[in-house]
């Protein structure tokens, strides 16, 4: 009894407490040029705005959480007042605790994805630890760059994911009506929700299927695809206003001139290599390549509109790459 409330109570202090102190120290303990955000009292107009403008979960919440810190700053929380204004706004520290929230998520979905037939490696719970940390470390890094709907949107991705590989796993319709479900709903976060079809597509989809005149993932990924473009369709032919565009801006100049971008650009690349290299059997190998393929779209996009020192706009592709090293794919991968 007592080594089981151990385990519980370490569980709990390595999937959620450990993560939020890590969360906590790059929202309040390091400034970068990003950090502006920390000066806006209210929600900033420019949310609403451009492509901004079409993620509405996360605006409607950072509304919502603005207005709660205002009211615990000067009601229940006054005594901390002073000390919350020197640290922040009350959109700030309603970011951050917005934030916190989902990535606390996201820590207990990687862990029950981890869980899901393992390679031998994670079956040690140590082993399973180090990598979860290193997960969790790779999102903590990309927080220089904080935005009120990144964490969310990780959060329906990871969901996605696990649901996919539960799919892989029992073969139940229900996790792919959940999936599909999911897409739609996270499009209205941020449209990362695309790659969950990569995803899904990589593990299911074989040319041998084709070949021997096996169609149905094709069948399964139209379903996945509609609900994705029914909402992103939807949200830009309903918020027709001047200031909002399909896309903030294009920056395929500045990735390729800045050595800021560059650099970006090349610690993706690396990360990748190395977590490629991890894959030991072929089953992993041809996996991760395949998704890494079916997101040439979202790389493309990356590379026009985004810029590579956001290195959040990688963080999916990288943390698809560690799940995969470390699931066990032989002799599931038949649909």
């Amino acid at each position: 009894m007592l080594k089981k409330n151990d385990e519980k109570i370490n569980g709990f202090l390595f999937i959620i407490v450990l993560p939020l102190l890590m969360f906590a120290m790059s929202y309040y303990g390091f400034e970068s040029s990003y950090t502006r955000l920390k000066i806006s009292e209210r929600t900033p107009d420019f949310l609403f705005s451009s492509v901004y403008a079409y993620r509405v979960i996360p605006n409607y919440l950072s509304v919502q959480m603005t207005d709660l810190m205002f009211y615990l700053i000067n009601g229940p929380l006054s005594f901390f007042r002073d000390f919350l204004s020197k640290n922040g706004t009350p959109f700030y520290h309603g970011l951050f605790l917005m934030n916190s929230v989902f990535f606390i998520l996201c820590s207990v979905v990687l862990n029950m994805i981890f869980k899901l037939k393992a390679t031998p490696f994670l079956l040690n719970l140590n082993a399973r630890r180090i990598i979860h940390l290193l997960s969790v470390f790779f999102i903590v890094l990309t927080q220089y760059a904080p935005t009120n709907c990144d964490t969310i949107a990780l959060f329906c991705y990871l969901t996605g994911v696990f649901f996919t590989l539960k799919y892989l796993l029992t073969h139940k319709n229900i996790f792919l009506y959940l999936l599909t479900g999911l897409i739609a709903l996270s499009t209205l976060v941020r449209e990362t929700a695309c790659i969950n079809i990569a995803f899904f597509a990589a593990v299911f989809f074989t040319i041998d299927d084709l070949k021997k005149g096996n169609y149905q993932v094709i069948w399964k990924l139209i379903p996945l695809v509609i609900a994705f473009l029914v909402p992103y369709l939807g949200l830009r032919a309903m918020l027709v206003q001047d200031e909002t565009t399909f896309v903030e801006g294009f920056y395929i100049n500045r990735n390729f001139s800045s050595p800021f971008n560059l650099a970006g650009l090349l610690f993706a690349v690396t990360v990748l290599y190395f977590i490629f290299k991890l894959c030991v059997d072929r089953e992993n190998k041809e996996v991760f390549g395949k998704y890494l393929f079916f997101c040439i779209p979202y790389l493309v996009m990356i590379t026009l509109v985004g810029l590579f020192w956001e290195i959040r706009l990688f963080l999916p592709l990288i943390l698809t790459g560690i799940i995969i090293v470390y699931h066990q794919f032989k002799k599931t991968s038949e649909i």
